[in-house]
């Protein structure tokens, strides 16, 4: 076992977790360092792992082999240690419906043993900063769940951790929270926040990450910035096709009449292609569709994402 590196705030060494009874690994073999003050991404679909690595670098999972730091402490040997640098907000409302939002963030600093009146004070600036002011004293249940989102956020920093955890933060919200909550973490960031979040969603990654690591079946098929991730699949360009006709043979003319075409893949009523460089694009796809005789029905040009690299990974999107 090696010491976690110094300006490393997470470190995993071969961390391994295996659930009784199953016949796969929830997570193998997982090495992995998060820099101080980064918004780091694990990327991949539901039952990757990313839910057991963050469950276990937060406590609440405990690894069946391998180490993990987080801030230097040990999460196995010392967890109660581990979580006064944590915070965390899961996939599932885990506010407390008995007590006011004001005082779901009071008390968690008292169980973090703040001093009453420090506690009342950062609730009263916490509240202001996530603009819920107005919501102090109402019962949780009054609240939209962007709304509740932003005030587990606002707990979860109460303690000022060293990292903050984000199980699939946005899920289930609309886009506009969505979008307010990460101009909350873009913030938090620029105030040195560590943060590593989970999320399945290829916009949240790209907008959010300085480094993403797209996970599947329990390990690491790539880890880098979006923009070089998005360079190493070798494509500049992808077409989307919805087209009537004979897929088969508009496929293949695509590959033999486009240059650059890479690879084309079948996509609900229609055809994506993929092309490295390629001059006149758009008219070699409409010649190749009506020497086929497909009939084009929609078109659209974007280029490569996150969930290009994930495909070029593993066959399939990150939606399977």
């Amino acid at each position: 076992m090696v010491a976690p590196a110094p300006d490393a705030v997470i470190v995993t060494e071969r961390l391994t977790k295996r659930y009784d009874g199953a016949d796969f690994l929830a997570v193998d073999q997982l090495d992995l360092r998060v820099g101080a003050g980064e918004i780091f991404g694990l990327l991949g679909p539901n039952g990757a792992g990313k839910t057991t690595t963050a469950g276990m670098l937060t406590t609440r999972v405990v690894p069946s082999e391998g180490h993990a730091w987080v801030a230097g402490v040990d999460v196995v040997a010392h967890p109660a240690r581990a979580k006064q640098f944590l915070g965390v907000v899961s996939q599932s409302n885990t506010l407390d419906r008995q007590l006011t939002t004001w005082e779901n963030l009071y008390f968690h600093g008292r169980l973090f043993g703040m001093r009453a009146r420090d506690s009342r004070l950062r609730a009263d600036e916490l509240l202001e900063r996530f603009q819920l002011a107005k919501w102090g004293g109402a019962s949780v249940y009054a609240l939209s769940g962007g709304m509740a989102q932003r005030l587990m956020v606002a707990r979860s920093i109460f303690h000022r951790p060293a990292v903050l955890f984000l199980d699939e933060p946005t899920a289930g919200l609309d886009p506009q929270s969505r979008l307010a909550l990460w101009q909350i973490l873009r913030e938090l960031n620029a105030e040195g926040q560590t943060i590593l979040l989970t999320t399945h969603y290829m916009e949240e990654a790209e907008h959010l990450c300085a480094r993403v690591a797209i996970m599947d079946h329990g390990r690491i098929l790539a880890l880098d910035s979006p923009e070089n991730l998005k360079r190493s699949t070798g494509i500049d360009t992808i077409v989307t096709l919805k087209v009537d006709g004979d897929l088969d043979a508009l496929a293949k003319n695509l590959l033999d009449q486009v240059r650059g075409a890479t690879h084309v893949r079948r996509i609900d009523q229609g055809l994506e292609l993929h092309v490295a460089g390629g001059d006149h694009l758009l008219a070699r796809v409409i010649a190749a569709a009506e020497a086929s005789g497909a009939s084009v029905q929609d078109l659209a040009v974007t280029e490569p994402s996150l969930e290009t690299v994930f495909i070029n990974l593993t066959g399939k999107e990150l939606r399977d």
